[in-house]
């Protein structure tokens, strides 16, 4: 019966939990949060420690975190306007989600490469 109850409540496809995921699981969230949990930077900082990301999907994700309350945005009124993102103490709080997943994926890199090629062989 709890087991139930539990399996009820963590339904993703029943509420919210599936749609969270998806956005922190995306390519890019997760990088970003995790840079910013160093310390805000602007966006052209970002663009730059990312290098492998386009300007409208730097654009996108940013602009998706700061909805999810993630991530705030400052604009300073100037020419060139400048543009500083900071980590919310709501982001924070994923913080040590990611660092566990970095930590495991850390440990299991070889076991999973080694999985990956032994697959390989049998195909």
């Amino acid at each position: 019966m709890i087991r139930k109850e539990i399996k009820k409540d963590f339904d993703m496809a029943d509420c919210g939990i599936r749609n969270l995921l998806d956005r922190v699981g995306d390519k890019w969230s997760l990088m970003i949060i995790d840079m910013l949990s160093e310390g805000t930077l602007r966006y052209s900082e970002l663009d730059h420690k990312i290098g492998s990301i386009s300007q409208k999907m730097l654009t996108v994700t940013l602009k998706s975190l700061e909805t999810d309350g993630l991530i705030s945005r400052k604009v300073y009124p100037q020419v060139p306007p400048k543009v500083e993102y900071t980590l919310t103490p709501l982001g924070e709080t994923l913080m040590p989600a990611i660092n566990m997943l970095k930590k495991w994926a850390l440990e299991s890199t070889p076991a999973i490469l080694e999985a990956r090629n032994r697959m390989q062989l049998k195909e």
